[in-house]
């Protein structure tokens, strides 16, 4: 309705304009022609000079019998009518236009006040409309058919646990409020990508069912300074007019980044202002405003303080990858929409996949099923979860790739290596399968499924763990008596390993117990950063990482030597099967032990 007022005075002003320039264009008709006094147009007039006259109000256009024009102003334009003689003179009378101009003007600054107050209406009318269409496209709401509670999250009973206060206070905040508790003003959820954050937001405000408002930190970011701002002032202002809701704002980093790290202008810049805008909105909260800030992020390492102070984020929720149980827990949530086989373990799954997150196990589920669906299958079965996994972890099958017969030896002895490191060393990890059909980047692998999750590394496992990946490249020099390429992520993940526990662990012997760097990476690592180091350290923590490393190496290959007989049987079956599973290789372990021990003659043969 406001824009169509808007348009009709539009449209009035335009018309108003063009009269008005029609009529002083008619007024400026008349003055172009030279002025006479009106004593001497009376002269003309008596000695019959006038041959025409064009009256308009007391102004007059003078036509004389010879062709010249003049004007003139008259005291009174009906004593002109009188002295002009018809039959002489022709004299036209218009209407006048002068006061009618001035009356135009007028209406016109009427209307361009009004059009002023139209203008500033409409504006406020925008705005609001604006607050209530970024509400609309933000807000999520939650049908009873599709709403996610809580039983749709699985596997971080820790941190629902931590929010179901958080929900009874959403539904009704009457017996909190009667002892004088209020509602936590905002909580940050960390923790590593796929953990379930963003779920768990969306089952806090579906259990409790109010509006929910989601937005990404990126959305607030802009080129232009005073945007993101204006949006953060336009989220707060329509979730004020619709409490209880919850605000929820993803990868809050991207705004809340620390304002220590700029270049000593950051409050100046847009992420800056924007970060205050936040901070105030955040502080405006009425006590009784039932209004609750949630936030996910990966980083919390870099998050401003001002942001992370109680009164702002009062609570911060660490969500991890899920242990064995909640594996377990997340793979049953997300397989009751796929029909399983009864003599699929879900259980198993969870122990072969350690470390998975709850958005990795839902991706295993699904390429799981597609991979049944491609071979015709009404049920999905455990050769379909492996394969799935294999495809996540390592890649997609490389099936038009041919290796020649010597690189096949040398990939199976790298990888029966491996194998039997694992199988001989008493803190290993218990061994799953090898293979070595090739795999995205990967040539072969060596699986190793942990009993149970480890949440902390002994000294002893952390070794072992090096004198595996070493196994492949010693097999290599015993059998080949060289070396090839295939060796470079094991000595890659070997020399990762060795660093942390000599710069961060304090594991080694040489050095005393202190920690010369530090992960900055946050939940999702990769970034080290070195702590104060004094003249010569640099040189004393190679040492130590060569010690490790080297005496890792030199066990590998006395391990291998004593084994030789193991090693060249496992490789010779590998490279007829290309993968072998655990108990496979504990019937080709059992077979060379028996000829070894002389139980098995010449001609018994032990196949797999």
């Amino acid at each position: 309705m406001v824009k169509f007022v808007r348009n009709i005075y539009i449209l009035l002003i335009l018309l108003f304009i063009c009269v008005t320039l029609i009529m002083f264009w008619n007024l400026e008709q008349q003055t172009k022609f030279p002025s006479r006094s009106y004593t001497g147009f009376l002269q003309d007039l008596e000695q019959s000079k006038v041959n025409e006259i064009d009256l308009r109000g007391i102004r007059m256009h003078v036509t004389t019998n010879n062709g010249h024009h003049y004007t003139t102003v008259a005291p009174n334009a009906t004593t002109i009518a009188d002295r002009v003689n018809p039959a002489e003179v022709r004299l036209t009378i218009h209407r006048d236009w002068t006061n009618l101009a001035w009356y135009s003007l007028l209406v016109l600054l009427v209307l361009i006040v009004l059009f002023i107050g139209v203008v500033s209406l409409s504006r406020r009318q925008d705005k609001k409309a604006r607050v209530d269409t970024f509400a609309s496209n933000k807000i999520m709401t939650f049908s009873k058919e599709n709403r996610i509670t809580l039983a749709d999250v699985a596997g971080i009973d820790e941190a629902k646990f931590e929010l179901q206060e958080i929900i009874s206070f959403l539904k009704d905040a009457a017996p909190f409020q009667q002892i004088g508790a209020t509602i936590p003003k905002g909580i940050l959820l960390q923790g590593p990508p796929g953990t379930g954050k963003t779920l768990l937001a969306k089952a806090i405000a579906g259990e409790s069912g109010v509006a929910f408002y989601s937005i990404s930190g990126s959305d607030f970011v802009e080129k232009y300074v005073g945007v993101g701002a204006s949006r953060i002032r336009e989220l707060f202002q329509a979730a004020k007019e619709n409490v209880p809701c919850i605000i929820f704002i993803d990868e809050i980093d991207a705004v809340g980044a620390s304002r220590a790290a700029g270049d000593g202008q950051a409050g100046q810049d847009e992420r800056g202002q924007t970060l205050n805008a936040l901070l105030v909105e955040m502080d405006g909260f009425a006590t009784d405003d039932t209004i609750l800030v949630l936030a996910a992020t990966n980083r919390p390492d870099v998050l401003d303080p001002a942001l992370l102070r109680p009164g702002r984020f009062d609570r911060q929720v660490t969500i991890l990858p899920p242990d064995v149980k909640g594996r377990s827990k997340i793979l049953e949530v997300h397989g009751k929409n796929v029909r399983l086989s009864p003599l699929v373990d879900l259980e198993q799954v969870a122990r072969s996949t350690p470390g998975f997150t709850g958005a990795e196990l839902h991706n295993l589920i699904n390429e799981a099923a597609l991979l049944a669906a491609r071979e015709h299958r009404h049920e999905v079965v455990a050769e379909d979860f492996e394969a799935a996994k294999d495809r996540i972890t390592l890649g997609v099958e490389r099936k038009g790739m041919v290796l020649s017969k010597k690189d096949r030896q040398i990939l199976a002895h790298h990888e029966a290596g491996h194998a039997l490191l694992a199988r001989s060393l008493p803190e290993a990890d218990p061994l799953l399968k090898i293979t070595i059909i090739p795999r995205g980047q990967a040539m072969g692998q060596t699986q190793q499924i942990p009993l149970t999750d480890r949440h902390a590394y002994t000294r002893d496992y952390l070794l072992t763990r090096i004198t595996i990946l070493m196994g492949g490249r010693a097999a290599e020099e015993l059998i080949f008596e060289q070396y090839s390429t295939g060796a470079s992520q094991d000595l890659m993940q070997a020399t990762e390993i060795a660093i942390a526990m000599v710069c961060q662990w304090g594991m080694s012997r040489a050095l005393p117990p202190r920690a010369y760097m530090k992960d900055a990476g946050g939940f999702l690592g990769g970034n080290r950063t070195g702590l104060f180091q004094s003249q010569g350290t640099e040189e004393a923590l190679d040492d130590a990482i060569n010690t490790i490393l080297h005496g890792c190496y030199e066990q590998a290959q006395s391990l291998l030597k004593d084994q030789e007989d193991f090693l060249r049987n496992l490789a010779e079956t590998l490279v007829v099967t290309e993968t072998l599973d655990s108990e496979e290789l504990d019937i080709i372990f059992d077979c060379t032990q028996q000829k070894l021990a002389g139980a098995v003659n010449k001609e018994a043969v032990c196949a797999v």
